[in-house]
């Protein structure tokens, strides 16, 4: 799982980003080309018309060539792969070229387009430090390298200008990720706010499930971290989700939710009700979206004789079932209105016993390897 599950509006936002930097880098570097080869010459310098080395005619086919691929890669939606090819192979071919055509000749170097300055000074709108060290780093070592091949001083007059445009651009880009990540945090904080008023109203309902949904949260945040599987960003959405894996209670009768006897049949059917219930409630909701499955799957059981939708080992999403752990632990180590705590010890012995039918094994085993952190969360809220 890694943090490709971004949401439509941000996936839209980059793929306009990119539509703009593929179209300025082709106008930018046909424009300068124009201008530098044929226009200049033509009424100025009055030098041959056309590039200087021969080899520039077979770049722009290949980088010409590349739009389809572009092209298929957004309908694919791996489009973001597209700034990085189209980069690479610019660099690689230009310097390809300018080795191929200055070595061993007493000529004065003359290279560089005006497109390896805009990919390097444009790679701040991604707001990615991945992609615009790639770009710096890429475009420097193109410079390097001529420098060390062609034994030719003047290069490191490009190296300077190169250095000081990429300066430029990582000023750019920390203010851009500044701004970034002042909007999320604002935006985490909000999400936060309602997600505590949210909990805050169900525990009003039912008092018994006061601090349920924080603990249910901490142990799951313990087991999810201990499978090495989630980004840090997957392990933020999904503590949301866990914190109102229960918000489709709201909608059970008090008579049902805080009885202190045997719930009926029927009474026992409407509780099984609240997780689809709650999973439709903020299925709209952004920040939560991608974990869904969390608040409408935490009732289903290894064996496939859980609810809502009765799924089977691993057809449940693997998240949902890390919280089916962390819910049932806390359900038997909380008081409820029908009878007292267990021990976390008689807890921990249930949960091992749930091994292969109520839960999942692999994940029984991790939760055995991390339970010292269980015990040490349990004592914090106790």
């Amino acid at each position: 799982m890694h943090k490709q599950r971004i949401d439509s509006e941000l996936r839209n936002e980059e793929q306009r980003t990119l539509t703009w930097f593929i179209t300025l880098f082709y106008l930018i570097s046909v424009s300068y080309d124009l201008l530098y080869y044929l226009i200049r010459p033509l009424y100025f310098t009055h030098e041959k018309i056309g590039f200087q080395n021969n080899l520039y005619y077979v770049i722009y086919v290949i980088i010409i060539g590349l739009l389809p691929l572009v092209y298929y890669l957004n309908r694919n939606n791996k489009g973001y792969l597209s700034k990085y090819i189209i980069s690479a192979t610019y660099l690689f071919l230009t310097t390809v070229s300018d080795l191929i055509y200055y070595l061993g000749k007493d000529i004065d170097f003359k290279s560089g387009n005006i497109a390896e300055m805009f990919i390097i000074l444009f790679a701040p709108i991604f707001v990615n430090s991945r992609f615009f060290w790639f770009v710096t780093l890429g475009t420097m070592a193109r410079y390097i390298l001529l420098g060390i091949g062609l034994q030719n001083p003047q290069i490191m007059t490009a190296i300077i200008v190169v250095f000081v445009v990429s300066f430029i651009s990582f000023i750019f880009l920390n203010r851009f990720k500044g701004h970034v990540d002042a909007i999320k945090n604002s935006y985490d904080q909000q999400l936060i706010g309602i997600v505590k008023g949210v909990i805050a109203t169900l525990e009003l309902k039912d008092p018994y499930t006061r601090g349920h949904s924080e603990r249910v949260a901490e142990y799951a945040q313990v087991l999810a971290k201990e499978t090495r599987l989630f980004s840090k960003e997957d392990l933020k959405a999904f503590n949301y989700a866990c914190l109102l894996h229960d918000i489709g209670k709201i909608h059970i009768p008090d008579q049902i939710l805080m009885k202190p006897t045997q719930l009926t049949n029927e009474e026992y059917e409407i509780i099984k009700t609240h997780p689809a219930v709650g999973a439709e409630a903020v299925k709209d909701v952004e920040g939560l979206s991608a974990h869904i499955n969390v608040i409408r799957s935490h009732h289903e059981r290894w064996d496939g004789n859980g609810y809502p939708d009765q799924l089977k080992e691993k057809d449940i999403p693997i998240l949902a079932r890390v919280v089916s752990i962390a819910d049932a632990f806390d359900a038997m180590t909380s008081s409820r209105s029908y009878r007292s705590a267990l021990s976390i010890e008689e807890a921990y012995s249930r949960i091992i016993e749930g091994k292969g039918t109520q839960f999942d094994p692999d994940l029984v085993e991790v939760f055995i390897k991390s339970f010292s952190k269980w015990t040490k969360t349990h004592s914090k809220f106790q």
